[in-house]
């Protein structure tokens, strides 16, 4: 079994996807981590050296890998889904979870986490929200297609926790 944890940049997929595997027992694999830590680069340091287009091909790349994982939960990056043939690959190959918020709470999210996000690079924050609405109108589409969709502010994530193991048994 596995689980794909797709949805916007900090919408929760590590922090979720960590604790589901503490109560699971499942294993636990955060892409954007299997990324930095092959590479042994930063994703903010690799987006400027070689862009985007390179970035995505290599996300493909371990997204692909993942099919020979199982019983895992996997984080997947913000983007990783936002393809056709990944989010074809996520639907066929697991369980498929959208961790779905808005941009005005994914601001206030942003604006608290210390991780340096690469697409935020160069983004002024009094245009931050306008330009995570236009990123989630692009995405949204693919994130839609998940086989579950759950709301990413929950105030106890044991609950939200607890929501998601209903749906893998």
């Amino acid at each position: 079994m596995k689980i794909y944890l797709i949805g916007y940049m900090a919408s929760g997929k590590s922090k979720l996807g960590k604790e589901l595997s503490g109560l699971t027992g499942l294993s636990f694999v955060d892409l954007d981590k299997v990324f930095e830590e092959r590479y042994r680069i930063g994703i903010v340091d690799f987006f400027d050296k070689y862009g985007d287009p390179a970035f995505r091909q290599i996300e493909h790349k371990l997204l692909l890998e993942t099919e020979s994982l199982d019983n895992t939960i996997i984080a997947t990056g913000g983007g990783t889904p936002c393809s056709e043939e990944n989010i074809r690959f996520i639907k066929s190959h697991g369980i498929s979870i959208y961790i779905r918020m808005n941009a005005a709470d994914l601001v206030t999210r942003l604006k608290s986490v210390k991780r340096k996000r690469p697409l935020l690079k160069n983004v002024p924050m009094e245009n931050l929200e306008q330009f995570i609405r236009n990123q989630l109108e692009e995405r949204e589409p693919y994130y839609l297609q998940a086989d579950h969709i759950i709301a990413g502010l929950v105030d106890n994530p044991e609950a939200l926790s607890d929501l998601i193991k209903r749906f893998i048994r």
